[in-house]
């Protein structure tokens, strides 16, 4: 809904700049799966234990997790591209120098180097996306998330395959393309301005004085010990060749996507954020015993594995999603914050895990991931009120300042319009800054002018999720902006016509949820939308706002444009949105 100057492109055509980072982060997201099925093989040509090779997640994670601190100061003093193509250099130093290494130690090292590149390159990859892309940032969120379901779902597979070889061709596959992927983007990525702010590098530790950011963060640390737990082990009693794993991860790598990216949202807008996310610890904590119970079975842990692909692919996004619904303070803020614990835990699963199995035996630190995920459930329940009532907060909620945010700031009380008079029953019309918004505000003015009413603008702000990460695309002064000229426009022409900008968490189906939710709080007799620019691919993959609101709003919904008599938003209406 908010989207800025998004049009009716496809969302895959995209300047070149876009599809060189999209590559980049292709080959990013493969990292950890590109490892997986050598662990076996680096442990025996090597010479080293289980829980020696485990170390390559330890110092991965740990220093991404500390690295996180800094992404934001470091980003926001030098731009977005700069500390793009610092990642990059580091990763492609670091990844070779990985593979050329003769130790476990050296790898160790190495891959702790690595860590420090893939933080800084996931933490501007989306920004610089969405930034370079055209027709708004509907299309990059597309791209974005095709690139991470290609790499997670590749990156085994591709792993298995250069592994097969040697386990140094993993390494040496990540620097070859990683070093492509920072040529493209020194050439076609145009420098990016600095954000008007600069942000503390204290920032993230102080965030996490807020006790639903720290519940969030530590339900996502008891997580990512049993996730990382699995991923780290569970290679070994499957007992297969480098070739066989990979082909293991990639099925279970397109679960964890297809579930993060499609069931998730649904699943969330059903149920509730904390419902499915008790649930699905749950499942997760159940996979573990099956695990531990059958570690001595190869088949019962390769079945497992595949299967905790669903669930691990809607805890991301999930676990993502309720750490911004309850968050006070900006997002890149709260998710570097967010980053630094959740990795902190992944990060120290392993070692621990292998010094389990080192002491007693194999099916141990399975067990223990179980309790973990059964932990997060206890965390979770601790700020369940929390989330509840984020989630299911009103549309109307403070003056900007008060909350660090403005999570939904009524325009008309800093300066762009009158309040409507008290009582009257407002005509909403929910817009974006699209090319036709003025002309659908128009629209949605002269039905108000018809049935004698007020007109409320409403502007919402999205804050959208991809699996792990979340960004919101549009500033609160462009928002501010688009809705004063709206308002400004309306001055004169006998309509009383007030704005209002709110916020939402999730895809574009949230966004929809939202309006309805402001509608009824306003106690409005109708809303007005007008046609999606969005095609049906992109309502597809990250929701259609048009359904979404239908669905849940308690009042009448109505298609409205300058060359038509208002049409009700009945689903045949909706179908042919749909088809464009």
């Amino acid at each position: 809904m908010s989207a800025p100057h998004e049009t009716a492109v496809s969302p895959f055509k995209q300047p070149k700049a876009v599809w060189a980072v999209a590559f980049a982060c292709v080959i990013s997201f493969m990292g950890i799966g590109l490892v997986d099925p050598i662990l076996p093989a680096l442990a025996n040509d090597l010479h080293a234990s289980p829980s020696q090779v485990s170390l390559l997640f330890t110092s991965y994670l740990v220093v991404t997790a500390v690295a996180m601190l800094a992404v934001g100061w470091v980003s926001s003093r030098i731009g977005a591209k700069r500390t793009l193509v610092a990642g990059l250099v580091i990763i492609v130093v670091f990844a070779a120098l990985a593979g050329a290494s003769g130790s476990i130690g050296g790898i160790v090292g190495f891959r702790a180097g690595w860590g420090l590149g893939n933080a800084l390159f996931i933490a501007t990859s989306l920004a610089v996306i969405v930034a370079s892309a055209s027709g708004g940032f509907g299309g990059a969120i597309i791209l974005y998330e095709t690139a991470l379901g290609l790499g997670i779902a590749v990156g085994p597979l591709l792993g298995g395959e250069l592994g097969s070889i040697s386990w140094r061709w993993p390494f040496f596959g990540v620097a070859i393309l990683m070093a492509i992927a920072l040529a493209a983007t020194l050439l076609m990525v145009k420098p990016l301005p600095k954000p008007a702010r600069k942000v503390s590098l204290t920032a993230p530790l102080k965030a996490l004085r807020h006790r639903g950011l720290l519940t969030m963060g530590i339900m996502a640390l008891l997580y990512n010990w049993g996730f990382f737990t699995m991923l780290g082990y569970a290679p070994y009693p499957m007992e297969l060749n480098a070739h066989k794993l990979g082909l293991v991860f990639t099925a279970w790598g397109l679960l964890v996507a297809a579930f993060s990216v499609f069931f998730a949202p649904r699943l969330q807008a059903r149920f509730g954020t904390a419902p499915v996310l008790y649930v699905n610890m749950a499942g997760l904590a159940i996979v573990m015993v099956v695990i531990a119970a059958g570690v001595a079975t190869p088949a019962t842990v390769i079945a497992a594995v595949i299967v905790s692909g669903a669930f691990i692919g809607i805890n991301n996004t999930l676990t993502t999603q309720a750490v911004m619904l309850v968050s006070p303070v900006e997002r890149p803020i709260a998710s570097s914050a967010y980053g630094f614990v959740r990795f902190i835990g992944g990060g120290l699963a392993p070692y621990v895990a292998g010094k389990l199995a080192d002491h007693f035996d194999l099916s141990v630190p399975f067990y223990v991931g179980g309790v973990a995920f059964l932990l997060a459930i206890v965390v979770l329940a601790s700020g369940h009120k929390l989330v509840s009532a984020a989630e299911n907060a009103p549309a109307v909620t403070a003056p900007a300042g008060e909350r660090g945010l403005a999570e939904a700031v009524p325009v008309r009380e800093h300066g762009l319009a009158e309040a409507a008079p008290a009582g009257d029953r407002p005509v909403v019309v929910a817009v974006g800054s699209t090319p036709d918004a003025a002309a659908t505000v128009d629209a949605a003015a002269l039905v108000a002018r018809r049935e004698g009413r007020p007109l409320e603008v409403v502007h919402v702000r999205e804050t959208m999720v991809i699996e792990e990460l979340a960004i919101q695309p549009e500033a609160e002064a462009a928002a501010r902006a688009a809705v004063a000229r709206h308002l400004d426009r309306l001055a004169g022409t006998g309509v009383s016509a007030t704005g209002r900008i709110i916020e939402s968490v999730g895809d574009h189906a949230a966004a929809g949820r939202a309006v309805a939710r402001l509608a009824a709080e306003v106690n409005a007799p109708l809303i007005a939308i007008g046609r999606s620019p969005r095609g049906p691919v992109a309502q597809f993959t990250d929701g259609s706002f048009t359904s979404a609101l239908n669905h849940a709003a308690t009042t009448s919904v109505v298609l409205v444009s300058p060359e038509a008599e208002p049409r009700p938003l009945t689903p045949e209406a909706i179908a042919e949105l749909r088809a464009g």
